[in-house]
This record gives C-alpha cells, sequence and structure tokens, in this order.
C-alpha cells in the first residue's frame, strides 16, 4: 500500500459492532480507572515508600507502569498486543530508549515493555496541564524543550546514576504518514556524553487503534519490538551523535518496513 493509502486507511473511522462496543466500553472504563488512581494514590505512595524505601521519582514511575498496564488491560479485548525481543536483562540496564511515534496512545503502551524504571523525556505542553504536570515532575521526567541541554544531561545522567532509563521520541511529534520523520540528535548526544547505549523500539498498529486527528478508536494489532542496543563506544568524534543517529533510524526504517509486511 502506498503512504497516501496508508493514511486514507488510518483515518477512516470504522463503525462495526465492535468499534462501537469498544468506544462505549473504554473510554468509560479508562476515566473511572483514573478517577480511581487519583484517589488510591495518596495512601498507595505511602505504603510503596514504607515496604520498598524507593526514592519517589522510582516510586511514581513504577505507578506510571501500572496504570499503563491497566489501560492495556480494558483494551485488550479489542486490541491484541504483541511483543518482540523484549529481553528484560537487556532493558533493565540503564539504557537510551528510542521509539517511533504514531499516537496519542503510544507513550501508554510502553506498558508492553518488561521495565518500569523509565523516565519519559517530553516536549513541553504535558507540563501545562496540571493533572499531568504533578506526576510527570515527581517522576522526573524531562522537559526537553523547557530544559537547557545541559540542565537535560544532567537530568538524564540524575536517572541512569539510580539505573533507571530516559525514553525519548526521537521525531518529536506523531506521524501522519506512519513513515519515520526526522530524528532529533537529543538522545543520541545524551547517549553519547553519558556513554549510555541506546536501544531503538519500533512500534506498529497505536496509528490504527487512534491515529493523530482523531477520536473514535478501532481494534487493532500493536507490536513492540526491541532492536539491539546500539553501544555509543563504536563512533568517535564530534559527529558521533549523528552517525549513531543516522545508524538508528536506518535500523528503525528497516524493521518497520518489516512489521508491516
Amino acid at each position: 500500500m502506498n503512504k497516501a493509502g496508508r493514511v486514507f486507511s488510518r483515518n477512516q473511522r470504522v463503525y462495526s459492532p465492535s468499534a462501537i462496543l469498544m468506544n462505549l466500553t473504554v473510554y468509560p472504563l479508562i476515566v473511572l480507572w483514573t478517577l480511581l488512581g487519583i484517589l488510591l494514590f495518596p495512601p498507595a505512595f505511602l505504603g510503596w515508600k514504607l515496604v520498598t524505601r524507593w526514592d519517589a521519582d522510582r516510586i511514581m514511575r513504577h505507578f506510571i507502569w501500572i496504570y499503563g498496564r491497566v489501560w492495556m488491560l480494558i483494551l485488550s479485548p479489542f486490541v491484541r498486543f504483541e511483543r518482540q525481543g523484549l529481553d528484560q536483562k537487556a532493558l533493565a540496564t540503564p539504557a537510551v530508549l528510542v521509539v517511533n511515534h504514531l499516537s496519542f496512545f503510544d507513550t501508554y503502551c510502553m506498558a508492553m515493555l518488561p521495565v518500569f524504571d523509565i523516565s519519559f523525556a517530553v516536549r513541553a505542553w504535558p507540563f501545562k496541564m496540571f493533572f499531568y504536570a504533578f506526576f510527570m515532575r515527581l517522576a522526573s521526567y524531562l522537559d526537553v524543550e523547557s530544559f537547557t541541554y545541559t540542565q537535560s544531561l544532567q537530568a538524564g545522567d540524575q536517572v541512569f546514576r539510580k539505573g533507571g532509563s530516559v525514553l525519548f521520541f526521537p521525531e518529536g511529534h506523531r506521524s501522519r504518514t506512519g513513515d519515520l520523520q526526522r530524528f532529533y540528535s537529543g538522545a543520541f548526544r545524551m547517549a553519547v556524553e553519558s556513554k549510555i547505549p541506546v536501544v531503538p523500539l519500533c512500534i506498529t498498529g497505536t496509528d490504527t487503534l487512534l491515529p493523530p486527528g482523531r477520536y473514535w478508536l478501532q481494534p487493532a494489532k500493536i507490536v513492540l519490538r526491541a532492536l539491539p542496543a546500539v553501544s555509543p563506544s563504536r563512533f568517535e568524534g564530534p559527529a558521533a551523535h549523528i552517525l549513531m543517529r543516522k545508524e538508528v533510524k536506518q535500523m528503525m526504517t528497516e524493521n518497520l518496513e518489516e512489521l508491516r509486511g
């Protein structure tokens, strides 16, 4: 299918019985789960702190992962989730994770990962929303638009020192065609300067579930594939991060084409 055909097939609404049932059940359940999560958060946070002795940001990242897992459970009657190459041992070490961006649901689908200690590097607009901002700041998420590069690097180093990872959407915005857009260099500069490997992730199907500009959900198959880690030690010189960025983008392009069949 050509690019125009892919855009049309993603954005057309399908009013099948399953799609109608999906929209009538999923949205109310997500709202109820969100409200319940807010109510349970204070006692749960205190309980986690007493039992685990973790720092507040790690507890919050664990809660966000659990929140996403329940989202997946709510969607599971209508969405098939498939994981490929998600080696828990490899992903448990500090890494810079990079993933293509197709849909609002991409962030919640990161709950498909077998690890939870991940700080997201995101644009500034979610930090302007009170509901998101409080939890994102508590989880030590990186505001890559408002931070200077030095501030982002320092924030990333703090996450790495505690054994966590940082996740970037290197395109910076959702793709409206499904094809990879231009990659920004921030993730790769952080990897090179912090000497942390990059783990590329490829996701497909979320643009069928909910593409940009649409609110009508439809059943989909979502696949999340982890590619082999790329070590920054393989790249040298002032353009090391650019060489790394190009190699990772080529890897992801080839794998996304394979996943689309």
